[in-house]
């Protein structure tokens, strides 16, 4: 081969990889979230499940980015093992039409119309109406569909460059000698699961298999075991996905693999011992860019069908390969949470997006649930509870850190515009919650001293701190659950409660400071009164910021200064919802 060749094979390669790249991205940007959210709610009907799953697939345009996305929701607990297999089977079925698109260059030059039909002749149309939705379009998914043109243009560029490279290989006795040795079954299977392995794309090995049947050099001999081999070599991706997983997680990586690799020694030794006896005449003749489709999708369908029937036991082996680990350490919520949040699920952005949410979510909740645990401390005090505050306190910040890192790794990657605002909402939020289980710890504090020196609050102060801390208990409830649900109209009631709480801890100050000039209170409570007084007010202000950014998200981005500014002056429904919330938690000026 001269160099002029390689270097051609290799541009064509490298086009046709980048082509691959840039249309299952902007695929996926388009889609967002949803294709996780099908996967979430999986029905148990496997006919469903193997349809949906070859859908997903042709939409991402990668059967290793659908198991990837698997292992990620087994692994956080969303979709059980056992679900996974048909899944699989779907995927394996949707990735075969890469190889028919591509297949299509095949076609015939008989008239306009089905020329027209070729992929080389039609791509660079796609490019252009591609090419002028950039330019003259400022709608992110508009341009994400000019994207996946443009792909698609590179990719058959690329094709085109690896066929003209590989032609002249057709009269180079070296290569006929080297072909020789594809013949036999057992090599054909190792070629096409290492070469596929190392570029970790089927549909590109798949591509560069079509293009060498352009040559007219590859039989149907050679063909079918480098197809196997090459079904075998695409779960690379999830194998290397898996690391650092759970069991499970491990499992359904192991299961793909093990499906390949069964269906594999199922049909090459029929296909060996049919041949033996029959001697196919087909066999040695060459394989064209359709014959290769064809094969590839045989080889899934049939594998899909022959192994159905036995997914019990496809599960009861992998299980048994992959067996439950002994070490009786128990993970934290954190860790069972953050495990699967590493580098290589960035591959899938929006499953990333979508996860992190679900995770900033429990977040909000586990903040929540500790401030009403530590707030309970001054009704009845309890040193398991106590103790329980200060672990969950420690936990928010390893959210905090561990989630905060993630999201700025994320940041840098590409996202329809939906997805960016979910992230800056996160990004703004997680500081908050973290906050908010400071302000949870500061109240325990508050408490235990009450309780270790014996000190409690006038029946008056503790019938205003009753009526604070139910303002802070419904301004808490109502930004989690804002939060959670994206919900603007329960955000937007957040901050007319922050200026009650605001107005009602003034309120409880001039009370005390009547009180204590009365005699009536002592300057000891007075200092833990108002520690009280501040942590209440700063929860309320931290629930102001993240009810601000739920709607931001929903409503585009905004100054939030002028935002606050703009309801608390001349906002008839603000003035309506405050007024409500001021009759609901009114207190006396003493």
């Amino acid at each position: 081969m001269s160099t002029k060749m390689v270097i051609e094979l290799i541009g064509g390669l490298v086009s046709f990889m980048f082509g691959m790249s840039v249309m299952s991205k902007n695929l996926e940007k388009m889609a967002g979230g949803k294709l996780e959210h099908i996967l979430k709610k999986m029905t148990k009907n496997p006919i469903v499940s193997i349809f949906l799953g070859a859908v997903i697939t042709i939409a991402m345009q990668s059967s290793s980015a659908t198991t990837v996305m698997l292992v990620g929701l087994v692994n956080s607990g969303i979709m059980m093992f056992s679900q996974t297999i048909f899944v699989i089977f779907g995927a394996n079925i949707g990735t075969t039409l890469t190889a028919w698109i591509l297949a299509l260059d095949g076609i015939g030059d008989g008239n306009f119309f089905i020329s027209m039909l070729k992929p080389e002749n039609f791509a660079p149309l796609l490019a252009l109406i591609g090419t002028i939705i950039i330019m003259f379009s400022k709608n992110d998914k508009k341009k994400s569909i000019a994207n996946v043109l443009i792909g698609f243009f590179v990719l058959m560029n690329g094709m085109e460059m690896m066929k003209d490279a590989v032609k002249p290989l057709a009269q180079l006795p070296e290569f006929k000698d080297l072909l020789v040795q594809f013949n036999h079954p057992i090599v054909g299977v190792l070629i096409g699961t290492l070469f596929t392995a190392v570029i970790q794309s089927s549909a590109a090995s798949i591509g560069i298999l079509q293009a060498l049947a352009a040559t007219g050099m590859i039989s149907y001999g050679m063909a079918i075991p480098i197809v196997m081999g090459q079904n075998i070599g695409t779960c690379a991706t999830s194998l290397i996905s898996c690391v650092g997983t759970n069991t499970k997680a491990k499992r359904v990586a192991v299961v793909h693999v093990s499906i390949k690799i069964i269906g594999t020694a199922i049909f090459l030794s029929a296909f060996v011992a049919l041949n033996s006896v029959f001697r196919w005449s087909f066999v040695g003749t060459p394989i064209g860019l359709f014959g290769i489709a064809l094969v590839h999708t045989i080889f899934n369908i049939a594998t899909t069908g022959v192994l159905l029937p036995f997914t019990r036991l496809l599960v009861r082996m992998t299980e048994w390969l992959v067996r439950d680990s002994k070490d009786g350490t128990a993970a934290s919520e954190v860790e069972k949470d953050m495990h699967w949040l590493d580098e290589r699920v960035l591959s899938t952005p929006s499953i990333a997006v979508t996860e992190c949410n679900s995770i900033t979510n429990k977040m909000a909740e586990i903040a929540c649930q500790n401030m009403f645990r530590a707030m309970g401390l001054f009704d009845k005090f309890d040193q398991k509870a106590v103790e329980k505050v200060y672990e969950v306190e420690e936990e928010l910040d390893e959210y905090e850190d561990r989630l905060g890192s993630y999201l700025v790794q994320m940041s840098s990657r590409s996202f329809s515009d939906a997805d960016s605002r979910v992230i800056s909402k996160m990004l703004q939020t997680i500081g908050d919650f973290e906050r908010l289980g400071d302000h949870a710890l500061n109240l325990c504090r508050a408490a235990c001293e009450m309780h270790d020196k014996n000190l409690k609050f006038t029946d008056i102060a503790a019938s205003e701190l009753r009526v604070l801390g139910a303002a802070i208990d419904e301004i808490m409830t109502l930004t989690t659950e804002a939060y959670q649900h994206a919900d603007v109209d329960l955000a937007a009631r957040v901050e007319p409660l922050e200026q009650i709480i605001d107005k009602l801890t003034q309120t409880i100050k001039n009370n005390h400071i009547d009180r204590l000039k009365k005699g009536e209170c002592t300057i000891e409570m007075g200092f833990i009164l108002s520690d009280i007084l501040n942590d209440y007010r700063r929860i309320s202000d931290h629930c102001s910021n993240i009810a601000v950014a739920v709607i931001e998200v929903e409503k585009g981005s905004f100054d939030t200064h002028e935002y606050l500014n703009g309801i608390r002056h001349g906002n008839q429904e603000f003035t309506s919802i405050f007024d409500a919330f001021d009759k609901k938690y009114y207190l006396e000026t003493k």
